[in-house]
């Protein structure tokens, strides 16, 4: 979701794996134009979302041969204006206790800078996390099963691209 305009870039429906953040990668990667720059990225701490993103937005390098021993093996390394931060929270006995926010990719400064304009320095999940409970508190297939209950993938993820061009008319963003 791009934050500044509340617009619903791309989602995957799947496992919490890394396959599935690599294909969610590629979707964003294939609808973004060449001349934009890389968007930033957020995230809860979920590891196969730095994989994923290193797969999609890598560059295989080679280290320098040190004369001894075996020959180094390509190593997988970010594009240099890749941005990534997370946000971690520990929790005890169902309580958050500590929030820790850290830039995965990119400058520290630059990231924070880049979402200083719309989250007040701060890197924030926010705008997904009340999304996704729009989702579920709007169709009825993630409320209950029953009649509405979605039998086939395919038909799952059209209901939710349905429901993100009702959004998107609704703001009238697309006349």
């Amino acid at each position: 979701m791009k934050t500044d305009t509340r617009l619903f870039i791309s989602h995957h429906e799947g496992d919490r794996i890394t396959d599935a953040a690599i294909e969610l990668f590629r979707d964003v990667k294939g609808r973004r134009s060449i001349h934009s720059p890389i968007p930033i990225f957020t995230s809860d701490n979920w590891d196969p979302f730095e994989e994923g993103l290193i797969n999609v937005y890598g560059i295989l390098e080679t280290p320098a041969y040190q004369e001894k021993g075996r020959k180094p093996l390509p190593v997988l390394l970010p594009y240099p204006n890749l941005k990534y931060a997370q946000v971690c929270k520990h929790k005890e006995n169902g309580r958050i206790i500590e929030v820790i926010q850290r830039v995965v990719f990119g400058n520290p400064e630059d990231v924070l800078r880049s979402l200083g304009a719309d989250a007040g320095g701060k890197i924030n999940t926010a705008y997904i996390d009340r999304f996704n409970l729009t989702i579920r508190n709007s169709l009825a297939r993630f409320i209950r099963r029953g009649m509405n209950s979605s039998k086939d993938l395919e038909m799952h993820s059209h209901v939710i691209d349905f429901f993100q061009a009702g959004i998107i008319s609704s703001n009238r963003i697309i006349p």
